[in-house]
């Protein structure tokens, strides 16, 4: 083969592989690509709300999985907080230092006593513009969760908590409560056996002294809100939930009448549906 030939041959090769190289470069979205032209797909997807997840005690952030797999199908971008479960005074504002860090819209998610963690860092907050409560509390002012879960009959997670005495930072000792390996109905009653095990093993406690803290802001005040009551939770009643939702005049109040509390692990369409659904009504 002729020194001319074998140059043509490079040549071409090398143009070959620049061109697939542009078309992978737009593909990802590189920031070579070429920026998509208003009121295309790409550009929507951009301008909707940042879903954020609150997870509550016996539990930590990946419970909500399957939640954002559902959500992140629909384009919205998520982001699953570590919910300390220390109580109001440390929860709420770490929670709230979050929602700072996020430019554009936020949609506010919680579930149990995440619940109680996002009506009090949500407050003032003026790019929160919705907040869903699953299977949640929704206090207002002054209140502690512990009046709430006692509120109505039918809570049965005391009698399957394990206290753990722990060290605190100022050298007290604190009390975490851990969900026992005989808690499965009283919590997660329609999750496989082998799935609460998974949840059992890998939950985050939550200071006891939780239910203690009285609420300090109530965020469903001023921000539109939506209430997910499971059917069958055992851990904050059913009928707890429906009065709180009610309370806070929340748009929609769903119900998936066979749930146990953790519906975000056994019915998770139901939840993301509804999340969307707020998401879709604040723009």
């Amino acid at each position: 083969m002729s020194t001319e030939v074998s140059r043509r041959h490079v040549l071409a090769a090398g143009a070959a592989l620049a061109g697939s190289a542009a078309l992978i470069a737009g593909s990802e979205g590189t920031a070579g690509a070429a920026p998509a032209p208003a009121g295309t797909g790409a550009e929507k997807s951009r301008a909707k709300p940042t879903i954020v997840l609150v997870h509550g005690g016996y539990a930590d952030s990946s419970c909500w999985n399957a939640t954002i797999a559902k959500l992140q199908d629909k384009g919205y971008t998520t982001i699953s907080a570590a919910n300390p479960l220390r109580g109001i005074p440390t929860d709420a504002p770490y929670v709230a230092s979050l929602l700072d860090s996020i430019s554009g819209p936020v949609v506010l998610v919680a579930h149990s006593m995440g619940g109680t963690v996002i009506t009090n860092a949500a407050a003032g907050k003026a790019n929160v513009k919705a907040l869903v409560y699953i299977a949640a509390f929704v206090p207002d002012v002054g209140e502690t969760q512990g009046e709430l879960i006692t509120k109505f009959p039918g809570s049965e997670v005391e009698p399957v908590s394990v206290p753990v005495p722990y060290t605190k930072a100022d050298g007290t000792t604190g009390i975490d409560l851990y969900l026992g390996k005989d808690g499965q109905a009283a919590f997660a009653a329609d999750i496989s056996t082998a799935d609460f095990r998974v949840l059992q093993a890998t939950q985050r406690p939550f200071d006891a002294d939780s239910f203690t803290f009285p609420t300090t802001a109530a965020a469903w005040r001023s921000i539109p809100s939506w209430g997910l009551v499971a059917g069958r939770d055992k851990a904050i009643p059913p009928a707890c939930e429906r009065w709180m939702y009610s309370r806070a005049n929340a748009r929609k109040i769903v119900e998936v009448p066979r749930s146990s509390h953790v519906v975000m692990l056994s019915h998770p369409k139901a939840v993301a549906d509804l999340i969307t659904e707020a998401a879709r009504s604040v723009g």
